[in-house]
């Protein structure tokens, strides 16, 4: 055997020994990191249900599908990654005896024309990817990959194309040893001259000596790198698939997990004297999250297909959800040794690790913010003269997130970045009294009349004034809810926002129109906290809530619809916590099925009148990935006759959010630029287009921006009235979805009937 062969033999021995007793290490490590964490509470419920869905996921690839070229691609890596996992047992015999083989499997054809198959596919795949990051780069701000880190990335493509490489030419070299065809189909035609067989099993026992050498090299090189997720997403994605917040297979969007005790209990409020003072309301420190928190910071691929759909990070704020999380990796993992030492011996440790666990997690993190998340998500915080260095995350970082939830939905491996961001807003709020200074309005407000905007509880019912139909209210003109259908959950913003109003309106009187039996709260109902509660604050939340839940039992309620989409989340994902149980509907899914069962029939316009609209809709977050409801308003629409419909790039579960979610409805954007304004721009440029392919004679046709949430209806409508300040727009409105189909059924109305 020659002696380079020898010297490749002998390395990769040595790197195998090194390699499984380092990553021994690193797994214990990573176990200890994780353990640090607080217990999270029903992680360990339905096991069969979990374990269903973490193999539709991780087989299935039903999340990594949602981007179907990159989707596809990576489920041949990561099934070639396991799959092939045999030829690295089969290339230690061949260090020994170049004909080795597997027992029973080894010279199995199906299972050599799998292992070939997937050899090629994973190689053509993981090049493909190569290729896409490339062209995406990580140094362009609007790239999904900046702030990865490259250097990770790329070792783990290069280790991966050379172990493929291997495979195929041990494959090919086999084949000389005097194989046929039957057993090498995709690799006997590699070495197109015969090779003596002397010469074929030197190389034989070279590429397996590479091999595994490569293999174990890369198991060295992320051992030692317990943060690098890039590679160790292949381990420990498995666990936080399982542990999930919702075993049922759902992300972790909708309701917002109850404040936990150290126990991981809820807390109860009305026992919040018998706390112990020192129990943190939400996360002050690394070692607040849940163990699941720090597993989940553990397991992040730094893809950045949150960053991508992020619109705060698009709007060139410093929040990425990716680099947030890499940041706070990374300073778990840098403070553990201090958290793990023993009590006595924290003083002992290297002045690094002391003064990691000295930094605070939310405060100043320098003048550039963007550049700060980037460097903290690196392990290399930016420092803050004297005093050492800055904190781990910007508040500008955690208030600028609108609770959209399109990180989770994009999230392959099951990140639970919203609930993080909503535990440390928590401890900011409840803790340090620490948020931006216009929540004060929203909080006065909300405690003293029970409403953002602090109007009087006596003015509810204002709205109904106007119709010419009676509007029900419970207690006054019903006695409880068991005498209609649904009780019509108005909203605070249905109540006293000009333009929701007008929503209200048109839903009340289609469904008197249909028939349908229905009665209001007014002046009972009082805010469902919500934006309290995605503000930090659950004392204001847990209040209204116990207030709403009291009122509703007292009035029967079964069956709830709303136009509200933030109200929808609320009574159906949070109330259920404080022990109600509703069936609660959006108006759109309710309005949907009546046009379905023909009580209400939408017409198009008279012959000669302006032809119809052309409308685009914008998804609400709360409405779509928090609660899965994007169907029942596009039915709607596609009933209008004679209106021409049209997406925007940007919908279904990856709609671009407007902006008012998780209480920035009621803060002044004052980084980059305005979120509503960006959606706008999107929405405006689709109705511009549809116009300009419409005949001449519907030159003239004006444009909606359809939308099904209150909250989504203010911003769009502040984002046109810019827009029509600069010349664009001005044929456009901003109307709910019931509206427009109010319009088409008044038509049908209005229209005189034929006599014969």
């Amino acid at each position: 055997m020659p002696v380079v062969t020898i010297v490749l033999v002998v390395l990769a021995l040595l790197a195998t020994v090194v390699g499984i007793a380092l990553f021994a290490r690193a797994i214990a490590g990573i176990v200890g990191v994780v353990k640090v964490g607080r217990p999270a509470p029903d992680r360990f419920d339905e096991p069969g249900q979990r374990w269903k869905h973490l193999l539709a996921e991780s087989l299935g690839h039903t999340r990594m599908l949602q981007w179907n070229t990159v989707g596809i691609a990576h489920w041949f890596v990561m099934v070639g990654f396991g799959f092939l996992f045999l030829t690295l047992v089969n290339a230690f015999g061949q260090l020994v005896d170049p004909y080795f083989a597997l027992p029973l499997i080894g010279h199995f054809p199906p299972y050599e024309w799998v292992s070939e198959f997937l050899a090629w596919t994973g190689l053509v795949a993981i090049t493909g990817l190569m290729v896409l990051r490339s062209v995406l780069g990580a140094r362009m701000p609007d790239s999904r990959f900046f702030g990865s880190r490259t250097w990770q990335a790329r070792y783990v493509e290069w280790t991966i194309q050379l172990v493929m490489v291997c495979i195929l030419g041990l494959r090919a070299f086999e084949y000389q040893l005097g194989g046929t065809p039957l057993h090498f189909p995709l690799t006997f035609w590699l070495v197109p001259v015969e090779v003596p067989t002397a010469t074929a099993e030197v190389v034989v026992t070279s590429l397996a000596a590479i091999k595994i050498g490569v293999s174990f090299a890369w198991m060295i090189v992320i051992s030692l790198n317990m943060t690098m997720g890039v590679a160790w997403h292949r381990f420990t994605a498995w666990p936080n698939i399982w542990f999930k917040r919702e075993s049922s297979g759902g992300t972790a969007l909708g309701a917002i997990p109850p404040i936990t005790v150290a126990d991981g209990t809820p807390l109860d409020f009305g026992e919040l004297e018998d706390i112990d003072e020192d129990t943190p309301l939400g996360v002050s420190q690394v070692e607040d999250f849940t163990w699941k928190g720090l597993l989940d910071f553990t397991s992040c691929t730094e893809c950045g297909r949150c960053q991508s759909q992020c619109p705060a990070w698009n709007t060139e704020k410093p929040l990425s959800p990716k680099l947030l999380v890499m940041g706070l990796r990374e300073h778990a993992y840098a403070k553990s040794p201090w958290l793990q030492a023993a009590e006595e011996s924290r003083e002992s440790l290297p002045d690094a690790e002391r003064a990691e666990a000295e930094r605070p997690l939310v405060g100043d993190t320098g003048e550039d913010k963007r550049a700060a998340a980037v460097a903290q998500a690196h392990g290399s915080p930016i420092m803050a003269g004297e005093d050492g260095a800055v904190a781990v995350i910007d508040p500008d970082v955690l208030w600028s997130c609108t609770s959209c939830g399109a990180c989770v939905q994009q999230c392959p491996v099951d990140i639970e970045h919203v609930d993080h961001i909503m535990d440390l807003r928590r401890h900011q709020v409840l803790m340090e009294s620490d948020f931006p200074s216009e929540l004060n309005g929203l909080f006065k407000g909300l405690e003293s009349k029970g409403n953002p905007w602090n109007m009087s509880a006596r003015k509810r019912m204002e709205w109904a004034k106007p119709l010419d139909f009676d509007v029900p209210v419970v207690g006054k003109d019903v006695e409880d809810l068991s005498e209609v259908d649904y009780l019509f959950w108005v909203g605070c913003a249905g109540a006293y926002e000009d333009r929701a109003i007008r929503t209200t309106q048109a839903v009340a009187t289609l469904l008197n129109t249909a028939g349908v039996r229905f009665a209001v709260l007014g002046n009972g109902e009082t805010c469902t906290g919500d934006p309290a509660r995605r503000s930090g604050n659950e004392f204001v939340f847990q209040q209204l809530a116990m207030e709403n839940v009291e009122t509703l039992n007292e009035a029967k309620a079964t069956k709830v619809v709303t136009t509200c989409a933030h109200c929808l989340n609320t009574l159906k994902n949070e109330y259920p916590q404080l022990g109600t149980s509703l069936e609660v509907v959006h108006h759109t899914q309710l309005l949907n099925r009546l046009v379905r069962e023909g009580r209400l029939t939408p017409v198009s316009p008279p012959a000669g009148e302006m032809a119809g609209r052309s409308i685009t809709y914008h998804d609400p977050c709360f409405l779509g990935r928090h609660n899965q409801v994007y169907e029942a308003p596009r039915e709607l629409l596609g009933a209008i006759p004679g209106a021409t419909v049209a997406e925007m790039p940007r919908h279904g579960s990856r709609s671009f959010c407007c902006g008012a979610g998780g209480g920035r409805m009621w803060m002044e954007e004052t980084i980059g630029t305005r979120i509503n304004t960006n959606r706008t721009d999107e929405a405006l440029q689709v109705i511009e287009e549809t116009n300009g392919a419409r005949p001449s004679d519907a030159d003239g046709a004006k444009g909606a921006i359809a939308t099904a949430c209150p909250f989504c209806r203010v911003m769009l409508s502040d984002g046109l009235t810019a827009a029509q300040g600069e010349g664009r727009g001005e044929q456009v409105e901003v109307l709910d979805v019931a509206q427009l189909l109010l319009e088409g059924v008044q038509r049908s109305e209005a229209r005189p009937t034929q006599t014969p």
